[in-house]
């Protein structure tokens, strides 16, 4: 899922754009819901056909699910669904966008609220908020990263990627303890250990793995930030 395409100089970019210009191929007007819900209602519509989709994903591959299936899964009507997502290709879209959101916003809690940490704490926290949105649900999750393979994500993974290195690099400039040469490179060095581990767990749905990975990825992060710390 994110960052699922980044190539071995991506690491070391510093000005990655998420605009349509540098993707002309990618988040094509087919892949984008019809409206998005302005009021409450409509929100916690648009959130149970989400969640009815993710639900149906997680029991057989995405291939199989259908609109009619999801609407009959959130007990919306079919013209319900309608109004917000043109097509299934979109409305499996929005499914992946949203699940990004929620991993970006989690992290950038922590990055909101690191003043006052020492780089071990911060980097702990980054860890555990990238984690926690991944295996809460490891079905849902693996489901999801399924979906990037068959969708147009370039501009969609471009925009993750910016700002969760953003959120990474102000996390770890708050550090009481410590500074770095190139804060760009080390967040991005975070950002691509934390995807690579866990796409790893997702790829495989190993159980094991995922515990092994849950225990051993704070200590090899805090380990790279003592290694490249300047004290």
């Amino acid at each position: 899922m994110f960052l699922t395409t980044i190539s071995r100089y991506e690491v070391y970019m510093k000005d990655v754009s998420p605009t349509p210009l540098a993707f002309p191929h990618a988040l094509s007007d087919l892949q984008k819901a019809r409206k998005s819900p302005r009021q409450a209602r409509s929100a916690a519509t648009v959130e149970a056909i989400l969640s009815a989709t993710i639900q149906l994903l997680t029991r057989e591959e995405h291939g199989h699910v259908t609109t009619t299936r999801v609407a009959e899964r959130a007990g919306v009507s079919i013209g319900t669904i309608y109004q917000y997502f043109p097509h299934k290709r979109a409305l499996l879209f929005a499914v992946l966008k949203s699940h990004l959101d929620e991993i970006v916003a989690s992290v950038e809690a922590v990055s909101n609220n690191s003043s006052g940490y020492k780089l071990k704490i911060i980097s702990d926290r980054l860890v555990s908020a990238f984690l926690e949105i991944r295996i809460n649900n490891i079905a849902a999750s693996r489901a999801i990263y399924l979906l990037a393979s068959d969708l147009d994500t370039a501009a969609l993974l471009a925009d993750v990627l910016c700002r969760l290195r953003n959120a990474v690099a102000i996390a770890l400039s708050a550090a009481t303890d410590a500074n770095f040469e190139d804060i760009d490179v080390v967040s991005s060095m975070i950002c691509a250990t934390l995807s690579g581990t866990t796409r790893t767990v997702l790829e495989r749905e190993d159980s094991e793995a995922l515990e092994v990975i849950a225990l051993q990825l704070p200590v090899l992060c805090r380990a790279y930030l003592e290694a490249v710390a300047v004290r």
